[in-house]
């Protein structure tokens, strides 16, 4: 309801989400049992709930977004996929009908505990859940094979509950092995702004929940309100959009309720039955109020198995492989990001398989920034046009004239590695070139150069030094503002640049430079 109010998207159906459920589980597990210590592990999701909307109202406010784009698609193609996978092994417990089952949420730990009590396996509980598994991937599959047909998918969770629900209570199969969920008491949750805990003690477990599930479940509603948005045709206002949820959030914490965001799986349902404005989340929220008031007893024969069945079913939507073989096609270092994702969140943990993800997406982006691309360029003939020779098999070099092209912003984090890279070309020019074609001239094409700082004027000032040692000439093509008028304030203290070896194009300059070489040739 609170997001109804203030959220800029018409097709978002706000709610918990299996991602931000997993995290918040997985990172409080592991230092509250909340079978243990079930209050403190309530107050500890609270508290990290509150948190979380915090950070995500903070982001709006301070209009700081740009930080969840560090979570890039190949990161959250990957962790999805990994959490899926845990989602479904956790409930191999229902699934299987296994009554001692472990704790811990990596693949190794919980395929010891399943086949560690193969003797709790329950034959009546596997043939009820994968009868009704496959009912729930057949209506999966209809619909996405048939648009039109999507209240199908949307439907099989409610029918599987009161098709499993009735066929328990004919047959008394609670009595057969068959776990259920039982009496499940009426009303709504109080207030829970009293359980707010901040105990030093557990003060920095519920900030790091806090940040990692906001950041995570942020990134999941902001793009899938734009996805629908875009099909709509219409603006969703990203900082409106944080704010909503974060406010969402604070709000949610003090009123029993633990992270939550937009769901693709619900809007998609929205969407598809043509709402048009939030007030179906208003909707949606009275029904669940009057569900929580009146109809909880109706779910008390209701099997676990089944439950676990619709879960795995919801989950599995999350590994798209398509994605996945895209990636690999298109840019092997994504893909190697993907799989580290997905390798970390299944082997370690969901919070280090994130870090680990994020942390090679963060270090890809500073090995492009310190080593941007350079290229050769040469002529296309009948042309005055001059590309890179890699790319262009046509393209021919000028005699007597190196062409180098930045394509980034020089800054002191790359001046050197462009200083050395430039020298190195140098030297392999002089020892390929004969002495008709001798080198005279170096051209560096800076149109791709947004921004310069001093290093990067420094490194212009030494290399130039570093080539008229050589008996050689720099020559600067198209400097674009903000680098014209920091060569230009370089000039002010020391005419380091002269106007002669400034030019607009490189046609240009290739054309005067050779007219000066034959002019000058003995």
């Amino acid at each position: 309801m609170v997001y109804a109010v203030l959220g800029s998207s018409r097709d978002l159906a706000v709610g918990p989400v299996s991602i931000a459920s997993l995290v918040m589980g997985s990172m409080l597990r592991d230092a509250v049992s909340p079978s243990g210590e079930p209050l403190l592990f309530l107050q500890l999701a609270f508290t990290s709930t509150l948190f979380a909307g915090v950070v995500q109202a903070s982001l709006g406010i301070l209009r700081l977004g740009f930080i969840i784009d560090f979570l890039s698609r190949a990161t959250l193609v990957g962790f999805m996929a990994g959490a899926a996978i845990i989602v479904s092994l956790q409930q191999l417990k229902a699934l299987l009908g296994i009554t001692h089952f472990t704790t811990q949420m990596g693949l190794v730990p919980v395929m010891a505990s399943v086949f560690h009590h193969t003797r709790e396996w329950s034959w009546q509980t596997i043939l009820m859940g994968v009868c009704f598994l496959l009912f729930l991937l057949a209506a999966r599959h209809v619909s996405m094979r048939w648009p039109k047909l999507f209240w199908v998918s949307a439907c099989a969770p409610l029918a599987s509950v009161i098709i499993s629900t009735l066929l328990v209570f004919l047959f008394k199969a609670q009595n057969h092995g068959i776990s259920i969920i039982g009496q499940l008491k009426c009303g709504l949750n109080r207030p829970s702004w009293d359980k707010l805990l901040f105990d030093p003690t557990y003060l920095g477990l519920t900030m790091k929940t806090g940040l990692i599930t906001g950041i995570l479940s942020l990134t999941e509603g902001i793009a899938v309100g734009r996805t629908f948005a875009s099909l709509k045709d219409y603006q969703v206002d990203g900082n409106k959009e944080m704010m909503a949820i974060g406010l969402m959030n604070v709000v949610g914490s003090c009123t029993s309720c633990y992270v939550t965001t937009g769901a693709f799986s619900r809007s998609a349902v929205n969407h598809n039955a043509g709402c048009k404005t939030a007030m179906s989340n208003v909707v949606m929220a009275l029904t669940v109020m009057v569900t929580l008031l009146f109809l909880m007893p109706l779910f008390v024969y209701t099997p676990n198995v089944v439950l676990g069945a619709i879960i795995i079913a919801a989950v599995i939507g999350l590994i798209d492989f398509p994605a996945v073989y895209q990636i690999w096609k298109m840019d092997k270092m994504d893909f190697l990001v993907c799989v580290c994702a997905f390798a970390g969140v299944i082997f370690i943990s969901v919070q280090e398989g994130l870090a680990i993800a994020v942390g090679l997406s963060v270090f890809r982006v500073l090995m492009q920034i310190t080593r941007p691309k350079m290229t050769v360029q040469g002529k296309i003939m009948g042309t005055d046009i001059y590309r890179d020779l890699h790319q262009y098999k046509e393209a021919q070099r000028v005699p007597g004239i190196l062409i180098l092209a930045i394509e980034a912003p020089i800054n002191f984090a790359n001046s050197n590695y462009l200083n050395e890279r430039i020298k190195r070309w140098i030297e392999e020019e002089n020892s390929t070139q004969n002495k008709q074609t001798e080198l005279h001239f170096v051209i560096l094409d800076l149109s791709a150069v947004p921004a310069i700082d001093t290093s990067g004027i420094a490194f212009l000032i030494d290399i130039k030094k570093s080539i008229e040692k050589r008996d050689l000439e720099l020559v600067l093509v198209n400097p674009t503002g903000e680098v014209m008028e920091k060569i230009q304030r370089a000039n002010v203290a020391q005419n380091h640049f002269r106007s002669d070896c400034l030019y607009l194009t490189t046609g240009e300059a290739v054309t005067s430079l050779s007219a000066l070489a034959k002019m000058t040739k003995p």
